[in-house]
């Protein structure tokens, strides 16, 4: 493999590490705090996206509409936090496995409806629909790029608000002894409600980084859950540091796997990897702490 092959394929892999965090984080942050199996978290992808697309119609701009969907996702996730997982949190954890798959089949039908069956897509704007050159000969699209750099930027603001804010301190208790915090007066069904928020939009704004990129359409977002949990379970539940290492080693182990390797072979590499991080350490990466 040339060297300007491994760079472009390293890129590759970090902008789908990048894309797999933003899903992760949010699902890791739902599962640690309320420790609630969330299957419907592949949906939120996908409503992401579509509120991206529907958003950019009607506004005439990607910005704007990326501005007006984040935080139209966050009010739909705050909306089936309370209509929906609400009464599931003192369930067992098969319930709400059976709960949330029906739930992926209600959102993956009814977008249907709403938007039909054909597959959309969002227009990117001229500025970073291009490509550029990051080395000599070798050209790079601009939106990966900006892909990258939002998923960056996003782990820095995860990190800032989980170590540094009260909010941040309340997640920490809460995935530690949600009981005890709430024997303290804190507000757990407002906390709760502000983790799903979080977590809705943090899978949405990865569904709405994948828009311009695949084909917008019903469904998309459950084969992305399935690596979503594979990242969760190799960085360990209820960490977003985990999250994010094992999601860039996910990309790169995936991409490089499936240049290098026989397709068969290929889609089973991040399985190896998982198989590997669990025999050495079997609670993940990181364990329990965020």
């Amino acid at each position: 493999m040339s060297p300007l092959l491994i760079i472009e394929q390293t890129l590759n892999g970090l902008q789908f590490g990048v894309t797999l965090f933003l899903m992760a984080a949010g699902l890791t942050l739902v599962f640690g705090v309320m420790n609630l199996v969330n299957l419907a978290h592949g949906s939120m992808f996908m409503l992401g996206a579509y509120a991206l697309v529907m958003f950019e119609r009607l506004t005439g701009s990607f910005v704007l509409g990326l501005l007006c969907a984040i935080p139209a996702t966050a009010l739909v996730g705050v909306v089936i936090e309370v209509l929906v997982m609400r009464t599931l949190y003192r369930r067992d954890h098969l319930d709400q496995s059976l709960a949330t798959i029906g739930l992926i089949l209600l959102l993956n039908e009814g977008v249907r409806i709403v938007w039909g069956k054909l597959p959309l897509k969002a227009a990117l704007p001229a500025a970073v629909s291009g490509s550029v050159e990051i080395l000599p000969g070798v050209a790079y699209p601009v939106f990966r790029l900006v892909v990258i750099a939002v998923g960056v930027l996003v782990a820095l603001a995860m990190w800032w608000l989980v170590t540094r804010t009260r909010i941040g301190m309340l997640v920490r208790a809460g995935a530690s002894d949600r009981e005890m915090i709430g024997m303290l007066g804190v507000d757990i069904k407002k906390l709760c409600t502000i983790v799903f928020g979080i977590g809705t939009a943090l899978a949405g704004l990865a569904g709405m980084m994948a828009a311009p990129i695949i084909g917008v359409q019903s469904g998309m977002g459950d084969n992305v859950l399935i690596l979503t949990l594979v990242v969760i379970v190799i960085g360990g539940a209820g960490s977003v540091r985990g999250a994010f290492i094992a999601a860039l080693a996910v990309g790169l182990f995936d991409t490089f796997g499936r240049v290098l390797l026989p397709p068969a072979v290929a889609s089973m590499v991040i399985y190896i990897l998982m198989a590997a991080v669990l025999l050495w350490r079997p609670q993940g990466l990181f364990g329990q702490h965020a």
